[in-house]
């Protein structure tokens, strides 16, 4: 009887880190189509409603799930309170939030890289930078994409799978 709980217990433990593994392949597209409507909602505040930046930041973490949210919320703070510039309050808000998302190395350098530009130029300069942002966005959801469609059944499968091995190695 121990022994059937005993495999039991470790076949479940290895289907939920195959499904949580999993979990991470779909959740990184999905927070990405999140930050591209985020930057394009960026760029409508800052081309037509004029808007502050860190009423803009506001604005867009009341709009946002987690952990994106985290991301505008805290930069607008930062922006509002204390005596920074954008690019220091970006960085810091990218750096403490950041881990809580399911992205990559590459959509931090991506975001970092669009902080460096972030309110330093004229409205139109600031569009492009958005703009260029998102087409690196776009290339790296498809990636995203391309990655989950591969390998989210497998890890799944090869939590089983693994589960099972241990089980009959044990037995």
């Amino acid at each position: 009887m121990i022994k059937v709980l005993g495999a039991l217990f470790i076949l479940a433990a290895t289907t939920w880190t195959g499904f949580e593994l999993a979990k991470n392949l779909s959740e990184r597209p999905k927070q990405l189509r999140q930050l591209k409507a985020a930057l394009q909602s960026l760029e409508a505040e800052i081309m037509y409603g004029h808007t502050p930046l860190h009423e803009a930041s506001r604005r867009l973490a009341a709009q946002l799930p987690n952990p994106l949210s985290g991301l505008f919320e805290k930069f607008g703070a930062r922006l509002a309170m204390t005596e920074t510039t954008v690019k220091d309050a970006w960085e810091e808000s990218l750096e403490e939030t950041w881990k809580l998302t399911a992205m990559k190395k590459e959509e931090l350098e991506i975001m970092r890289q669009f902080g460096e530009t972030l309110g330093r130029h004229d409205r139109i300069s600031q569009q492009k930078q958005i703009q260029l942002t998102l087409s690196h966005l776009e290339r790296e959801e498809f990636e995203a994409r391309d990655r989950q469609a591969r390998y989210e059944k497998m890890l799944k499968s090869l939590g089983f799978l693994s589960g099972l091995l241990v089980i009959i190695v044990l037995i």
